[in-house]
């Protein structure tokens, strides 16, 4: 698998569970149909091991079966969609690719 891993924190007027709440919601619904996509892990953040990695509200990895199906989702009218929707929402965010190795199955 390849993915891309996104980590987003969420705008100041907003609470964390709002955030969460539109991520899994209103901004999936724009998400599920992006071509290619094989799986979407999403994790809420409830904590912080350590003060430098507090601020954080959620991690979403997108799976695809390889970078160059990847880069098709990257290119499609769904992703385009998904950007436009998440807009100018003031949060902040980590996107970053790679392929995915399993260490324990």
């Amino acid at each position: 698998m390849y993915n891309l891993i996104l980590m987003a924190s969420r705008p100041d007027d907003w609470t964390h569970e709002q955030f969460i709440t539109w991520w899994r919601g209103e901004h999936a619904d724009q998400t599920y149909g992006l071509p290619g996509l094989r799986r979407w892990l999403h994790t809420d953040v409830q904590g912080a091991f350590e003060e430098r990695s507090e601020g954080w509200d959620g991690v979403s990895i997108l799976s695809f079966d390889d970078k160059a199906a990847l880069d098709a989702a990257l290119a499609s009218e769904e992703w385009a969609a998904a950007v436009k929707h998440v807009g100018r929402m003031r949060g902040s965010r980590i996107a970053v690719t790679g392929e995915e190795m399993v260490m324990v199955g």
